[in-house]
């Protein structure tokens, strides 16, 4: 109680939660506590001067510790839940298990001590009151009958005792099928038709069992066990639609049976042992299927027709015979057509309304393998089969020389030498092969040169009866043989071999067939000899070249006329002179052509400038002066700018005697070739010494 004395707080929540009174020293909460926020706080006390604010005594700690109430209730974080169960399940199986928290102190009273109940879901579910395990609470559960469950679970705090707080989340249960159903047929008998020229895999019927399961459960096989067209019908399963699909085997024949009557089965793909008591998971259905009647086609006696013809069998002559039939009840007529191919037809024979006709396959310009049927309703069925046409051979060829031979004979060669061996070929194809017969031409079988000889292998040899044979007397012999084949009748022609006699080595390589050859020297070809006569031609050219480059280089080359040479000559039909001489020179040709026109610039230089064209002048008459002219000229060309520099050539249209500019030629010069000295051509190496030869002219030629 002294007045002296002030008390100070610190430490956790000092002047926001808790509050000293600085007089009393009395400490107060002056917010709402939450043990779930903070379960304890640490403070220190302290006694202080009230003046100074100088410590009386140690500062004191203690801890504050917030005593939990029940104010949290239990809550499902994970809910709703979703849990299954196989159907047919014994009673006790366990479903799931659920989860609720509470937020309060588990070691302070009960304020979270939990209590798990069932609100809905019963009596089909039960759960553990403290573990919330939850089992199904009847057995064998129907999931045909029913497949979902909901369920309403409810934790309550406080042991469950009242005045607690509770929290309720749903469980969906599913039951899972089991297979604990058979297949059944919807009808006991099923009822199909069917045309008789159905094609082979046409679905003609389906028949289903129904499974109250599902999935793989539901799955079943169907087969055919019994009846009387197990042979022609086949049933498949259809995983998708879970029914049995019967399908055509075999061809139907109305005329041979009209119905058939199957007993099918349906059973179940995956079973369970735990409801085999139940009986069978199969059923059985009778399928009964009526033939329908179809305007079928005409049907060949065979598949396929193989007929022989000799190749020159005659046109419109028979070769064979095809047989049709209609296989239906009613008699309709059958006619035969022909189908594109290569020299056949079919030619059908008098018998309009048979119900078996038979066609002769003959030899023209068109082919058959068809069968038309026609009925009363105009309807028409066609049949095809294929008929083979084998062609025989006949000894219409007669053989010949397999190619175009020719041998060749060596002068020095000996007496049974064998010149050249040929064989023969047959166009016609026997049996038993070829054998050809050789023989020589009557006229031929004792000539002194030559012989023939059979061969084992079907050829033929020919062979030299002497030597010493000489090619300036006769080059080619010409030898006809006679070629007979083993045909009946045998056909025979005659081959000509040409035999050339040559000129052969000792070995007997042949090296020329050419009489012209014989009076060469021994050992010299014709193209050896070609070609030196080419080189000889060639060094003749040479010789007159140079003789003639020679003869060029003596003569002066200086033209000592004192005419000029550019004068023009005329030549008159009259003699003497006249005044048509002054004709033979125009000063027109030195005028400028294109002055009449205006300015021709330059070609050779590029002007920096461009400047307009000069006016031409009027063209000179005739008998103006040259030196005037060409002092114009020359005028001209210092003032225009566009004209090439003084270093360029100039070339006038007129040079003489009478010009100012003098002659440009070097016709009259002072000096001439024959005046200067060449020697020094052959100090330049030895490319310039020929040069200097031919410009070098002795005292001798100077002379002449």
């Amino acid at each position: 109680g002294s007045k002296k004395i002030k008390y100070i707080l610190s430490g956790d929540g000092a002047g926001t939660i808790f509050q000293i009174n600085d007089i009393t020293g009395d400490i107060h909460a002056i917010k709402r506590l939450d043990r779930e926020e903070k379960a304890e706080y640490t403070l220190t006390a302290q006694a202080v001067d009230w003046e100074t604010n100088k410590p009386l005594e140690p500062p004191s700690e203690f801890i504050i510790k917030v005593q939990d109430i029940n104010d949290n209730a239990p809550e499902f974080l994970n809910g709703p839940y979703h849990a299954t169960v196989p159907e047919m399940s014994i009673l006790g199986t366990s479903v799931t298990n659920v989860t609720a928290t509470d937020a309060d102190d588990p070691v302070y009273g009960n304020s979270a001590k939990l209590v798990y109940s069932i609100l809905e879901g019963q009596p089909y579910f039960s759960i553990e009151p403290e573990t919330a395990i939850i089992k199904t609470a009847l057995p064998n559960m129907d999931r045909e009958a029913k497949e979902e469950y909901l369920v309403v679970i409810q934790a309550k705090d406080m042991g469950g005792h009242s005045g607690g707080l509770s929290g309720t989340t749903t469980l969906t249960v599913t039951l899972t099928d089991v297979n604990d159903n058979p297949p059944k047929f919807a009808q006991s008998l099923y009822h199909f038709s069917v045309p008789e020229d159905v094609v082979l895999g046409t679905a003609i019927g389906r028949v289903k069992a129904n499974d109250q399961d599902i999935g793989e459960n539901a799955q079943s096989s169907y087969d055919i066990i019994d009846g009387d067209g197990t042979a022609l019908f086949e049933i498949t399963s259809d995983a998708q639609a879970q029914d049995g699909i019967i399908r055509l085997r075999k061809p139907l024949d109305f005329e041979t049976k009209k119905s058939y009557t199957l007993k099918v089965e349906a059973a179940n793909v995956h079973t369970d042992p735990r409801f085999s008591g139940r009986g069978p998971f199969k059923d059985t259905a009778t399928v009964k299927i009526v033939v329908e009647d179809a305007d079928e086609p005409p049907v060949f006696s065979s598949p396929t027709y193989l007929l022989e013809v000799h190749e020159n069998a005659a046109l419109n002559s028979v070769i064979g015979q095809v047989t049709a039939r209609d296989p239906d009840v009613t008699s309709s007529p059958i006619r035969y057509f022909s189908l594109k191919t290569e020299s056949m037809q079919i030619e059908n024979e008098d018998a309009d309304f048979n119900q078996e006709l038979l066609s002769d396959v003959i030899v023209t310009n068109s082919s058959s393998v068809l069968t038309q049927k026609k009925t009363e309703r105009n309807h028409s069925q066609i049949s095809r089969v294929p008929v083979a046409i084998k062609v025989l051979d006949v000894n219409d060829n007669a053989p010949e020389f397999a190619s175009e031979y020719e041998a060749f004979l060596c002068e020095n060669g000996k007496p049974g030498q064998v010149i050249q061996t040929v064989s023969a070929m047959d166009k016609d194809d026997p049996k038993n092969g070829h054998y050809f017969l050789y023989s020589l031409l009557p006229e031929m079988v004792n000539n002194p040169n030559f012989t023939i000889k059979k061969n084992e292998d079907n050829s033929l040899s020919i062979l030299a009866k002497h030597n010493g044979f000489n090619r300036q007397k006769q080059e080619v012999y010409l030898l006809p043989i006679i070629i007979s084949d083993s045909g009946n009748p045998p056909l025979s022609s005659t081959s000509t071999l040409t035999i050339r006699v040559c000129g052969c080595s000792n070995d007997g390589v042949v090296q020329s067939c050419n009489v012209e050859a014989y009076v060469l020297p021994i050992g010299l070809s014709m193209g050896a000899l070609i070609a030196i006569l080419a080189c000889i031609v060639l060094l003749l050219v040479i010789v007159v070249l140079f003789v003639t480059l020679r003869r060029h280089k003596n003569e002066p080359l200086i033209i000592k006329d004192d005419e000029d040479v550019r004068e023009n000559i005329i030549r008159y039909d009259d003699e003497g002179g006249g005044e048509e001489d002054t004709e033979a020179f125009d000063i027109a040709t030195l005028q400028n052509p294109d002055g009449i026109n205006g300015f021709l610039p330059r070609k050779d230089i590029k002007p920096d400038l461009q400047f307009m064209p000069r006016q031409g002048l009027a063209p000179v008459p005739n008998g103006v002066d040259v030196d005037e002219f060409i002092n114009v000229r020359l005028h001209e060309a210092d003032n225009d700018p566009a004209a090439p520099p003084y270093d360029s050539i100039q070339i006038y249209g007129y040079e003489g005697r009478g010009s100012v500019a003098g002659s440009l030629s070097s016709l009259e010069s002072s000096t001439s070739d024959s005046d200067q000295n060449f020697d020094y051509l052959s100090d330049w190496g030895p490319r310039f010494k020929r040069l200097g030869e031919l410009y070098s002219v002795g005292e001798s030629d100077k002379e002449t």
